[in-house]
C-alpha cells in the first residue's frame, strides 16, 4: 500500500510540473509562431499593462515593457 501511494503522489507532482511548464511556454510560442515581428513591441506594452508576473519576463521585449511600466507607476506616486 505504501508504494501505491508514493506512486500516487509522484504522478500528481509530474502532472502539476508539466501543466506549469505548459502554462509558462504555450504562451509564449504562439507569440512568436502567430504574431507579426512588427507587432511585437505593441503586444508587449499590452501585455505589460495587463500582468507583470515572472512568466512574462521570458521574453526579454516583454521584460523591458514590465520595467518601464513600473517606472511610469513609480512617478504616478
Amino acid at each position: 500500500m505504501n508504494a501505491a501511494v508514493v506512486c500516487a503522489v509522484l504522478a500528481t507532482l509530474i502532472l502539476v510540473v508539466v501543466v506549469e511548464v505548459v502554462a509558462a511556454v504555450l504562451p509564449l510560442v504562439l507569440v512568436i509562431a502567430l504574431v507579426k515581428p512588427d507587432e511585437r513591441p505593441a503586444l508587449a506594452e499590452v501585455l505589460a499593462a495587463a500582468d507583470s508576473s515572472r512568466r512574462l519576463r521570458l521574453w526579454p521585449a516583454l521584460r523591458i515593457a514590465v520595467a518601464v511600466r513600473r517606472r511610469r507607476l513609480r512617478r504616478v506616486r
